[in-house]
């Protein structure tokens, strides 16, 4: 069993996309960003960056004590190599996806993030700090259109490094984005919203988090942090 802190978020939807194409057994516990939660100190126990998402695998191949895991790009990592899913086995196809993994980690994530904080919920809207992560996502989008023009997903079979990438595309809209721009990005985003497993994922997210809106309380939470939160949060 995998105990999965979570919250509705591109990078917690990565980690249900994943457990539910790899049907593996999980069990959800929420982490209410927005309130706080991430602060609590057993959390940070888990995750020392007060981010979600976070794993405690308490089945691990090697026979061992439970492990915990945080950063997704590492969860999806682990998860692949336990399960022996969803990361190619021979070299070339294995670095192939991670070098696209880092991508999403490095560059598409934390562009398209600051972007949702400006554009969506900064309360002075900026118009050059607009501008400058609108079009940088526009960029990002275009590599990645780029590199569908030839392969059915990013690193040929699909892999954790479309896990990685889906969520991020999927507000597109609040990004100021149009999918009709890039049409092999459009084909591998419907295919991948087509797939069964992904629209469990998104399911759950829809069971754990019902409101789905930031209020002056969470912006406050979630925009106002400091090392001294973390100090706090240690105890």
């Amino acid at each position: 069993m995998i105990d999965l802190y979570y919250w509705t978020t591109p990078n917690g939807h990565k980690i249900t996309i994943f457990l539910e194409e790899a049907g593996l057994d999980y069990r959800i516990v929420p982490v209410h960003i927005g309130r706080g939660e991430q602060f609590r100190p057993d959390f940070l126990r888990i995750a020392p960056n007060n981010r979600i998402p976070a794993i405690v695998d308490h089945a691990p191949a090697d026979g061992g004590a439970a492990l915990t895991l945080f950063e997704s790009g590492a969860i999806l990592q682990y998860l692949a190599e336990k399960s022996g899913r969803f990361l190619p086995a021979d070299r070339r196809g294995r670095y192939e996806t991670m070098q696209w993994l880092f991508w999403q980690m490095a560059g598409l994530g934390p562009m398209l993030g600051q972007n949702h904080h400006f554009r969506n919920y900064a309360p002075e809207k900026i118009p050059y700090a607009i501008e400058r992560y609108v079009k940088e996502t526009n960029r990002l989008y275009g590599v990645l259109d780029r590199r569908l023009a030839d392969r059915e997903f990013i690193a040929g079979p699909y892999t954790i490094a479309d896990m990685a990438a889906y969520p991020w595309i999927v507000p597109h809209e609040a990004q100021g984005q149009t999918l009709a721009e890039f049409p092999n990005l459009r084909r591998w985003f419907e295919a991948i919203a087509a797939r069964p497993a992904v629209q469990r994922a998104y399911a759950r997210a829809r069971e754990i988090n019902t409101a789905a809106t930031v209020d002056e309380e969470a912006r406050r939470v979630l925009f106002g942090q400091d090392a001294g939160s973390v100090r706090q949060a240690a105890g």
